[in-house]
């Protein structure tokens, strides 16, 4: 059928498409429900299991106490702890990550440096977590480098890399969906490389670069291993990023092994927190992106 004939009416289609048809519907359908399952599962879980823990007094406002008979405390210091390490490692890898790949979509091209810087991205994205974590208690924890062995800093570089390649590989996707004929008129205009990708380009693909920031922001923030060679772990409230720091994925994993059932209860409560931190994120960048493709 050429391209300017009428599409075929609902009524004329067999039987047998129609059949097909609601079978794929309903496979969809199907496979969608199993899909949720699982993830309908696990939130139902930690509310089920943490909603106790944010009810108790003091949760959100005291510092674990490290008593194992006493009052156990709230989680304060992890939560003040995750976001300073996470906004220190997105301030590392998300300028970064864009800045290299907008090298790899307004420059490098099909050039045999951007195809190796392609390699090693691809190859980053499948390394497992915790060999940064071990890449950087080698390199700076062991040798004390920049101070005490185990420092705030130090965990948000591990996080930062295991954000990196994300942020790249996300980024170049949404660049690469920039039309051409935006760049190709802002240089009919005489406009310079620069001012194009700066005017253009970014604006352009901005709703998709803050998804795919948040996307590594979350992936990080969820992170233990790394933070088990870098950080260590502490009970105290401290904004001192040279030193030891608490963290959400480290008083889950200190906490859900403890004997005692009000300490495992905190691990559920910093459990639920840390999915309505990530969901909080997630929103935020709907509503960023949602404003900026209005203006």
């Amino acid at each position: 059928m050429s391209a300017s004939s009428p599409a075929t009416p609902l009524s004329q289609i067999s039987a047998g498409r129609k059949r097909r048809d609601s079978i794929m519907r309903g496979s969809l359908l199907v496979g969608t429900g199993i899909a949720l399952v699982p993830l309908i599962l696990v939130i139902y879980y930690l509310i089920d299991k943490g909603i106790s823990a944010w009810t108790s007094s003091g949760f959100f406002t005291t510092d674990p106490t490290g008593s194992f008979f006493g009052d156990p405390g709230g989680i304060r210091s992890a939560i003040f702890g995750t976001l300073e390490i996470v906004a220190l490692a997105s301030l590392i890898a998300i300028p970064c990550g864009i800045a290299v790949a907008l090298y790899l979509t307004e420059y490098g091209k099909e050039h045999w440096f951007a195809n190796l810087v392609r390699y090693f991205v691809d190859v980053m994205t499948g390394v497992p977590s915790v060999v940064f974590g071990l890449f950087i208690y080698i390199v700076l924890v062991v040798s004390h480098t920049g101070g005490s062995g185990f420092a705030g800093w130090k965990g948000a570089l591990a996080l930062a890399l295991l954000m990196l390649p994300i942020v790249i590989r996300s980024s170049e996707v949404v660049l690469l969906l920039v039309p051409s004929s935006l760049r190709e008129a802002a240089l009919a205009l005489g406009a310079p490389r620069w001012r194009i990708i700066w005017k253009v380009v970014l604006p352009t693909a901005r709703s998709g670069l803050v998804t795919g920031s948040l996307l590594a922001v979350a992936r990080g923030m969820g992170e233990t291993a790394p933070l088990l060679f870098t950080v260590s772990f502490a009970t105290a409230l401290t904004g001192n990023i040279n030193g030891l720091m608490n963290s959400l994925p480290l008083e889950i994993y200190t906490d859900i092994t403890n004997p005692r059932d009000a300490i495992v209860a905190r691990a559920w409560g910093a459990a639920l927190t840390l999915v309505a931190l990530v969901l909080i994120l997630n929103v935020v960048a709907r509503l960023i992106s949602r404003r900026s493709s209005m203006t």
